[in-house]
């Protein structure tokens, strides 16, 4: 059996991964990496030249960034059905929403929480709007709430490893950012996730 190393710390986006783990229930070591030195090491550069976590061995594949990993995961264990089947119009909305929280999402929960207000205009003189990736906070916010009304999880009735991305990236803009208010929609579909049996193993580590 090919073996699956985890590098993480407790306090990283790491435990999204972690909780992928043990959602696959494949077995899997966990190296914690404490931030400054250990992060930056000559060994663990080579790890990812990034000096930053998560970052998955699989075998001889080493994976970093957590929706890479995610979805490496995946597709590396279908018999799980954590990913739709390739070709379906399910495995779009998979692509779709997870490289949404990876990119508009993200963004606009990180600007939130450092107080970066863009300008009014940008350099050519149109709304900064037109060249953020999520527009505006409502309209990424209003965005993923007009899909998760119709939606149980991102993919329709199918929970995949892009929900444990997406919920994670909610709980922590609505809680431990507070980059904006949480709504009844983002409650009711976080707390649908977080009381899965494996976020409740993964978060009991």
């Amino acid at each position: 059996m090919t073996t699956i190393t985890l590098y993480t710390n407790k306090m990283s986006r790491g435990r999204m991964v972690q909780w992928m783990l043990e959602e696959l229930g494949e077995p899997f070591d966990v190296q914690y990496v404490d931030y400054g030195a250990a992060m930056k090491s000559i060994d663990y550069l080579q790890i990812n030249p990034m000096g930053k976590v998560p970052a998955l061995k699989h075998g001889d594949a080493i994976i970093t960034e957590t929706p890479a990993i995610l979805t490496y995961l995946a597709d590396a264990f279908p018999e799980k059905n954590l990913i739709p089947p390739h070709g379906s119009s399910a495995r779009a909305a998979f692509y779709r929403w997870l490289f949404f929280t990876a990119g508009p999402l993200e963004a606009v929960t990180m600007n939130q929480f450092l107080g970066m207000t863009p300008p009014a205009l940008s350099p050519f003189g149109k709304p900064s709007s037109s060249a953020l990736g999520y527009g505006t906070l409502e309209l990424a916010l209003i965005t993923i709430e007009n899909h998760l009304k119709q939606n149980t999880w991102v993919c329709g009735e199918q929970f995949t490893s892009a929900d444990i991305y997406l919920a994670s990236h909610l709980a922590a803009g609505c809680g431990m950012f507070k980059a904006y208010p949480s709504r009844p929609v983002f409650d009711a579909y976080i707390q649908r996730a977080v009381n899965r049996p494996a976020k409740q193993r993964a978060d009991a580590v």
